[in-house]
């Protein structure tokens, strides 16, 4: 008998010990994304950092400096999507920011939406703030701010208060009737108040910035013990007209106005709510743009591929195989589409008709590569990363991978560009709520990031991540 009453015993102390040991719950969540965030950057102007900005995140918190993506290609939007999901685009569904309908065989935008004109109604699965409203039953207050509406949407998710980003069309800042029918009082009024300062300028993260705070604090984001979480996306590109012979200026200019703002936005939202109460989260969108260069002036090897004439080609050589037709219905980015309708009509199986394509791809000049849907879904380990930025419903059905150097021209789409396959260098930190001052150098990759927020926070991890927490 006494040995029964000491084990209950010894399982009511544990369970109570557990519960005193347990971190609560921030009161608000800040997860930012800064796109085109490099770690050399932030590194080679380290010295010129004030105290409270970047230098303030990378000695107070846990830094995880080699961070990657567990896909490829990024860009910002499946990035921001992968972010948010804890997942990567063979399961969010967001392959890029564009991509073509198979239906229409027209591009399509990620966030586009007939009805809203902006949702988040491709993003196939739930976000980590989708889980925080779904287990709080909808009391957690959630609001998402970028430049661009893809961004904010991404981040926002699909059971969020709302998304803001600025229409340089309409030259004002911007929401969606996805979230809500009518605009919020709060934000008419800071339309109204900011409508002069802002017309005919570029938005700057300051002015992203501006606006989260004013969401914050008009909806008293933090004040109570239920989470809440505040999306913001803002810049580290260098300027569109930077030109590359001063790139140190004007990368200077973009790390330290970057700091000053990351300053500004932690002082802010720290005195308002606490420290303690405060978790911010920090990375990159893991690309970089960079402009085409001539690199024949450096006798570099280089030479250009037209995906458009090697397609047309490519519907001669299976024509005269298997008789008349436009096998390949279209080509995007460095994918080609095939008919599958014709393909069909025709009783030729697809397996058969890709490796024709693969074996005759492969022989001509400024291809290095070439994966097709079914190398891609084999999902073999030296592929992963490419099996995970393709969606079977979405991408093309060949996948064209020009040989480094080359450049890629679509004539028909007037698209040009020099696919490149540079490491980027970034770090994911967490900062504030608990967190320890440390650096790590094992590597992890971003689909970390949801389920350590929800980990935190103690809310289930999205319905597609399975990645376990950072530790």
């Amino acid at each position: 008998m006494n040995r029964y009453l000491a084990l209950i015993m010894a399982v009511i102390y544990g369970a109570e010990l557990q519960a005193q040991t347990l971190q609560p719950a921030p009161r608000l969540v800040v997860n930012i994304a800064i796109d085109q965030l490099r770690t050399d950057y932030i590194e080679y102007f380290a010295p010129k950092y004030s105290d409270e900005g970047l230098r303030r995140l990378l000695e107070n918190g846990t830094v995880y400096q080699a961070a990657s993506y567990p896909f490829t290609p990024v860009d910002r939007a499946s990035a921001i999507a992968s972010i948010a999901t804890g997942t990567t685009p063979y399961y969010h569904g967001i392959i890029g920011t564009r991509w073509l309908d198979r239906n229409t065989l027209r591009p399509v935008f990620c966030v586009d939406d007939p009805k809203h004109y902006t949702s988040p109604w491709r993003l196939a699965t739930t976000t980590v703030s989708d889980e925080l409203k779904v287990s709080t039953h909808g009391s957690a207050i959630v609001w998402s701010v970028a430049s661009n509406r893809e961004a904010a949407i991404l981040s926002a998710g699909h059971a969020a208060n709302g998304a803001i980003w600025f229409d340089n069309i309409k030259n004002d800042w911007r929401s969606s009737t996805y979230y809500t029918a009518r605009e919020v009082e709060w934000f008419n009024s800071y339309k109204k108040t900011t409508a002069n300062s802002i017309e005919n300028k570029t938005v700057t993260n300051d002015d992203v910035v501006k606006i989260a705070l004013q969401a914050a604090t008009s909806t008293a984001m933090g004040r109570d013990d239920v989470s809440d979480m505040l999306c913001i996306t803002l810049s580290a590109a260098p300027p569109a007209a930077a030109e590359a012979t001063n790139w140190q200026i004007e990368m200077e200019s973009v790390y330290m106005k970057l700091d000053k703002t990351l300053a500004h936005l932690i002082n802010e939202i720290e005195s308002s709510i606490g420290k303690e109460h405060v978790l911010f989260v920090v990375t990159s969108t893991g690309y970089v743009d960079e402009a085409n260069e001539d690199l024949s002036k450096y006798n570099i090897p280089t030479g250009t591929f037209y995906i458009n004439r090697t397609a047309n080609l490519l519907n001669i050589y299976l024509s005269a195989i298997y008789g008349q037709g436009r096998y390949v219905e279209m080509c995007f980015h460095n994918q080609m589409y095939l008919n599958h309708k014709l393909i069909e009509q025709k009783r030729l199986g697809i397996s058969e008709v890709l490796g024709r394509c693969q074996d005759f791809l492969v022989q001509i000049a400024g291809v290095g590569d070439v994966y097709t849907s079914e190398r891609l879904l084999d999902g073999n380990n030296d592929i992963l990363k490419l099996r995970n930025g393709f969606n079977p419903l979405l991408s093309g059905d060949i996948f064209v991978a020009v040989t480094p150097g080359w450049k890629l021209v679509n004539e028909e789409t007037g698209e040009s560009f020099s696919p490149r396959a540079s490491f980027i260098p970034f770090p994911i930190i967490f900062y504030g709520a608990g967190t320890k001052a440390e650096h790590i150098n094992t590597p992890v990759t971003t689909d970390r990031i949801a389920p350590t927020i929800a980990k935190t926070i103690h809310i289930r991890a999205p319905n597609a991540c399975s990645a376990e927490p950072l530790p």
